[in-house]
């Protein structure tokens, strides 16, 4: 074992164990990450195993390097957590989950000192005058997950909410601005376009992180589950360019509005709340009436008083908490 791993065993239960991530491990952790937002009031934000593969074999992500698990003695997996390099090696990322039924026993503590020593050692790549960060976010009402994170020298620096609609009845018809015209998604035509509008739309985000048309088509355009009947690309006929556009999906047992985008120069206009009741229209029309998305809460282009007139409301609200491991020039954008 790891001589990290090995001390921060010591910090647990002496009938638990942390150890790297296997394969095998597929179906309980997914299932273990449906037991903790069940029990947070969420489930919504689970995975599906099909997702979680699809997140495994994410480019740059390396399974048996970048996740980790706690076990009992008889095998069960009751604590998880993932490492994401997001940017630049100093933008980073922790994901983790610990059963209910087993909080008290040091899971979070090791799991957090383990993923920060994953960081520091991806840091040692990161250009030296970058500030080097890692966050992790989890549901604001977790008091325990919060204070395991603030022993650990983490402060809570953003909150997020996961909004829903249920629909009763039909939603109202989007008004559609002037020129805009709503076309059919071909993946084979479309894909690096709508690519190239996201990370327009999305730049002036706070913590956006350039992508890349890999990860893209990995997590969004190439799942094998995509419809592209729920990808609405709205475009400007004069100038024969992406306006908006409104990714969705299904996400379980709701539908779910992935990515909601409009590029600045059609913004103000009324295409937000277009595309918006466009896609709730559509999901009504299949039947599906509850309709979910996540957004920042404090939304520089007013995304959360878009949702809130649309009729949606706070389903459940999350905190992003950090950690700085060297201070420095900012990695990625941080617009207000």
């Amino acid at each position: 074992m790891d001589t990290k791993l090995q001390m921060n065993e010591t910090i647990l239960d002496p009938n638990l164990k942390l150890r790297l991530a296997q394969w095998t491990d597929l179906k309980p952790v997914a299932q273990l990450i449906l037991d903790v937002c069940t029990a947070d009031g969420d489930p919504t934000v689970a995975v599906t195993p099909e997702e979680l593969e699809r997140e495994w074999k994410s480019p740059g992500f390396e399974l048996e390097r970048d996740a980790w698990v706690v076990e009992t003695a008889d095998g069960r997996v009751v604590g998880y957590e993932e490492f994401t390099e997001r940017h630049a090696h100093a933008s980073l990322m922790g994901d983790g989950y610990v059963h209910p039924e087993y909080q008290g026993l040091g899971i979070g503590t090791a799991m957090l000192r383990t993923l920060e020593a994953r960081a520091r050692a991806e840091m040692k790549l990161a250009e030296p005058d970058l500030r080097v960060f890692i966050r992790s976010v989890m549901i604001a009402g977790d008091t325990v997950a919060r204070q395991v994170h603030e022993a650990e020298g983490y402060r809570p620096i953003r909150f997020s909410w996961h909004m829903e609609i249920k629909l009763d009845e039909a939603p109202p018809l989007p008004a559609w601005p002037d020129g805009i015209e709503l076309r059919p998604f071909v993946k084979e035509q479309h894909d690096q376009a709508v690519f190239e509008a996201h990370e327009e739309a999305f730049s002036d985000h706070w913590g956006h992180a350039p992508g890349t048309f890999e990860y893209w088509q990995h997590n969004l355009s190439g799942h094998d589950d995509l419809d592209p009947t729920l990808w609405f690309i709205a475009w400007d006929v004069r100038s024969a360019e992406i306006a908006g556009y409104c990714l969705c999906r299904y996400r379980m047992g709701t539908g779910w509005v992935s990515i909601l985008g409009v590029r600045r120069l059609w913004r103000k206009r009324g295409l937000g709340e277009a595309l918006l009741l466009h896609s709730f229209g559509e999901f009504y029309r299949r039947g599906m009436k509850t309709i979910g998305l996540g957004v920042d809460a404090q939304n520089p282009t007013g995304a959360t008083r878009l949702y809130q007139k649309a009729g949606m409301y706070v389903a459940a609200e999350y905190v992003i908490y950090e950690k700085e491991l060297r201070p420095g020039r900012e990695p990625v954008g941080q617009a207000e």
